[in-house]
């Protein structure tokens, strides 16, 4: 499927490179896809330059005057320093840097640019702004959890109002990898594993990074990331190897990329893994047939740090010559970090094995991106140090972190209504190594949040109750290693008290690049906290701190009360606090599924039955499932409690018979019985019974979030169409076959909820 060129080594060495690719149908593609809106002054100002500006043009360099923690968050380099970075720029070596130190270097970089170069092309900085500038929001996989694209959207223009105060551009975000394995340390950056949450927030991060218009001052180039299939390593170990189908690449791992494209994303990133014996970054069928030709994306291709390069340790170039050309000529417009292109593509255009017209193209694309950014038209545009400063942590900002973390939280059991807590009257230990202080607060990837700026779990408890000295606050234990007298110390706190918060989990360190963990549980010191305080037998709520799903095992899975609160960013404690003493009700629903231990990796809700699926009840012998584990999840994607009493109501269907032009229309009323005002994610689930093409047991179609009061009722329903039921067929084209469905409204994927059949009429 995926190496249907000609042989790497004859077509693509030597002069034989040029004549394959002129000849090719991919060329045509290529020029078809160019076709867009360039500003006329492109082309003039290509005929201008040498082809080392070209070169210099397509290289993008980490600022050698970082900012942040943009030092940590990547492998070390040899790099310039400062004064030699700016000359470079001057002498066009250089389109841009990224996760610089805000708007002062920017001006000191752009000022030499425009002063001093040759042909005066702007400069564009870039960062990874993941989940907040200044400002931390939630990571993406617990917004998610909101299951509100358009919360998602909000806080991305919120990041974008701060980055482009700050000098951004452009934006290495979002993240639309699925993750269905979750091992694999990057799931916090992403929507989970569901296709159609992953597509909405996709869009909805663009859309809000964009805005309305790249000339914006308030927004930013946003760049779909990681192309494609990075979430699919195998056993979830980052940088790992992919190989997957091209029916499962189609139907999971690229729509998110497409819906990113469709609402305007200009930029992709190459993923760092290989898909099928061929590393993306030296894919031509993915990031030319497929993205330029089939799709007709109009933006440009940028490498990963350092994704040419690594086609030498791949096994699938000799040399940092051949690295160039392959990353090159397969479709990377723009190589980041290694240097590569600079070094090598003058010459490997002058002896003709890479064509000038195909640097023309790239370079073309690069500064029509310019443009677009209104960089030509005003160079300082988003550089301002004032602007920089009003814009950083306003009160509005907070406040929708705040919403947002809010709105993250997932409570995944509540027994005996053990929450809210009483806001007096009870005396709580608040203990676990996430208890108290400033760390492990605004989560991975954030090149410049602060844990200082943010707010702890014991600063937000103080605030919403009314007693201060009736918390007890102990430690515990250390995250991963164990804390001298730290049990002792905890157990005695929690004799004092009438309930106990466990607030334990994942560092932030465990979470993000690099960061696969082969056993998914809460770390050891942690749950031998867990099982000593609840020897006591207090009432006890966890806490959760993680950016993936976990195994929740002994005392902590046994807790009468678990919320989930990953990293909630700059108003964690806060947030946390809201809902555990019921100034808010949880909303949250989960976007990857909670396996019942870890050796069921990768699990995920919409998975296929296979020809033996253990029937309903007991564990049956030769029957699909680990020994004495059922096959499903402890918590399935979608589930996620209110503090109402949530209750669906029989499904009707409009018609049981649904012709091929027609509209059928499923609904389900649900009632809020409890006391409490509560908001309910409602689902809609289908099952194609029989098919030329097995189908999962069970996918998400749509789902609404309904706020019910105590004892109201809504009718939610779901209109569905022929070509809400298409699959790819055998020959991977778009189909739909006549026969039985199943349909559910659930409040969970694994839910029975309320549920009934159709037929689909030929």
């Amino acid at each position: 499927m995926f190496d249907t060129r000609i042989s790497r080594r004859s077509a693509l060495m030597g002069a034989g490179a040029v004549v394959a690719w002129i000849a090719s149908p991919a060329r045509a593609l290529l020029q078809v896809a160019g076709q867009r809106e360039i500003p006329a002054f492109v082309d003039s100002l290509l005929a201008r330059m040498t082809v080392e500006e070209k070169a210099g043009q397509l290289s993008l360099m980490a600022s050698a005057w970082g900012g942040g923690k943009a030092a940590s968050l990547n492998p070390p380099s040899e790099g310039s320093n400062f004064d030699q970075q700016v000359e470079e720029a001057r002498l066009g070596q250089l389109t841009g840097v990224f996760n610089g130190n805000g708007a002062r270097m920017a001006r000191i970089m752009q000022t030499a640019v425009m002063n001093g170069s040759r042909l005066k092309i702007p400069l564009v900085f870039a960062a990874d702004i993941i989940h907040g500038h200044r400002t931390i929001f939630p990571v993406p996989v617990a917004e998610a959890a909101s299951f509100e694209p358009e919360l998602a959207r909000r806080t991305a223009e919120a990041a974008a109002y701060e980055a482009a105060g700050a000098g951004i551009d452009w934006n290495f975000a979002p993240m639309v990898d699925i993750a269905r394995d979750q091992r694999w340390g990057r799931t916090m950056e992403g929507s989970g594993e569901d296709v159609l949450i992953g597509r909405l927030f996709a869009a909805a991060r663009v859309r809000g990074f964009q805005g309305e218009s790249l000339r914006s001052i308030d927004h930013m180039l946003a760049t779909a990331k990681h192309f494609a299939a990075y979430g699919a390593a195998e056993a979830g170990l980052d940088y790992n190897t992919v190989d997957v189908s091209e029916r499962t690449l189609r139907e999971v791992y690229l729509p998110p990329f497409k819906a990113a494209f469709d609402a305007g994303a200009l930029s992709t990133m190459a993923s760092f893994n290989e898909i099928s014996g061929i590393p993306a970054t030296g894919n031509e069928w993915l990031l030319t047939r497929l993205l330029h030709g089939e799709w007709g994306f109009k933006g440009f291709v940028v490498s990963d740090y350092t994704g040419d390069e690594e086609l030498i340790p791949h096994g699938f170039a000799a040399d940092a010559r051949e690295a160039t050309k392959l990353a090159f000529l397969a479709g990377v417009d723009m190589s980041m970090q290694s240097g590569f292109y600079r070094k090598h593509l003058p010459d490997l255009v002058r002896t003709g094995e890479v064509p000038m017209a195909r640097v023309d193209q790239s370079v073309r694309r690069v500064l029509a991106a310019k443009a677009l950014l209104g960089l030509f038209d005003g160079p300082f545009r988003r550089i301002d140090e004032r602007r920089e400063q009003t814009r950083s942590m306003n009160p509005k900002t907070i406040a929708l972190s705040r919403d947002a973390a809010r709105k993250s939280i997932v409570m995944i059991k509540n027994d005996g209504d053990l929450l809210p807590l009483p806001r007096s009257g009870k005396r709580i230990a608040l203990i676990g190594p996430f208890a108290s202080g400033q760390h492990d607060l605004i989560g991975p990837w954030c090149v410049y949040g602060d844990d200082s700026k943010a707010v702890d779990l014991a600063t937000g408890v103080r605030a919403a109750i009314r007693d201060r000295n009736s918390l007890i606050i102990a430690e515990g234990s250390g995250v991963e290693e164990p804390l001298a007298g730290g049990i002792e110390a905890a157990v005695a706190a929690a004799r004092q008290a009438d309930i106990v918060v466990l607030a334990i989990g994942e560092s932030q360190g465990m979470s993000g690049e690099a960061q696969s963990r082969a056993e998914i549980v809460v770390p050891e010191p942690q749950q031998r906290l867990a099982e000593a305080v609840a020897a006591l037998g207090k009432p006890t709520v966890v806490v959760l701190k993680n950016g993936r799903a976990l195994a929740l095992e002994g005392a902590v899975a046994n807790a009468q009360a678990i919320l989930v609160t990953w990293f909630l960013g700059t108003e964690t404690g806060n947030a946390i606090a809201d809902i555990l003493f019921g100034a808010h009700g949880p909303s949250g629903r989960l976007p990857v599924s909670f396996p019942r231990s870890p050796g069921q990796q990768p699990y995920y809700y919409s998975r296929k039955s296979g020809g033996r699926p253990n029937p309903p009840g007991p564990l049956a012998e030769y029957k699909t499932h680990y020994r004495g584990i059922p096959h499903s999840a402890l918590y399935p994607f979608g589930h996620g409690l209110t503090y109402g009493r949530i209750e669906y109501g029989a499904l009707t269907l409009s018609t049981g018979r649904l012709p091929a032009n027609g509209e059928l229309t499923v609904g389900a009323r649900v009632t809020n019985r409890g006391r409490r005002a509560a908001e309910e994610v409602v689902q809609f689930y289908i099952h194609d019974r029989a098919a030329s093409i097995t189908q999962p047991v069970r996918v998400l179609k749509a789902f609404r979030k309904i706020a019910l009061a105590p004892g109201a009722s809504e009718t939610v329903s779901f209109r569905l169409r022929r070509g809400d039921l298409l699959f790819l067929g055998q020959d991977l084209k778009p189909t739909v076959e006549p026969g039985k469905f199943d349909v559910w409204i659930a409040p969970s994927a694994e839910s029975p909820g309320v549920t009934g059949s159709f037929e689909l009429l030929a």
